[in-house]
């Protein structure tokens, strides 16, 4: 089992920056794929970033450039910097971490709202 708690949150005008962080604990397996998604209101949920095990990244189309997604393998921490953000970049974003054994784990997600 994988607990998984992003902080980081907030409100910000738009063009503004957020850095969002995910901390794991809880299991005794190691960590390979760890990502970030997000769900608008009245949307499904869609994957914003990814970061393997070794640290090969890829972003959605809608964000790249903008966001940058890194982790400590040390600490069990996956971040999320936004940049450059836009009113549709308001979302709960979710982090999701995937075990090498293939189980994937959620967190409960943090709020980013983004003003015009």
């Amino acid at each position: 089992q994988v607990q998984l708690v992003e902080s980081g949150g907030g409100l910000v005008q738009a063009g503004g920056s957020l850095r969002l962080s995910c901390a794991a604990s809880g299991s005794r397996f190691s960590i390979n794929d760890m990502g970030w998604y997000r769900q608008a209101p009245g949307k499904q949920r869609e994957w914003v970033a990814g970061i393997t095990g070794g640290g090969y990244t890829n972003y959605a189309n809608s964000v790249k450039g903008r966001f940058t997604i890194s982790r400590d393998n040390a600490k069990n921490m996956v971040y999320l910097q936004m940049n450059s953000l836009k009113p549709e970049d308001t979302a709960v974003y979710y982090c999701k971490a995937v075990l090498y054994r293939g189980e994937a784990f959620w967190g409960p997600g943090t709020q980013v709202t983004v003003s015009s």
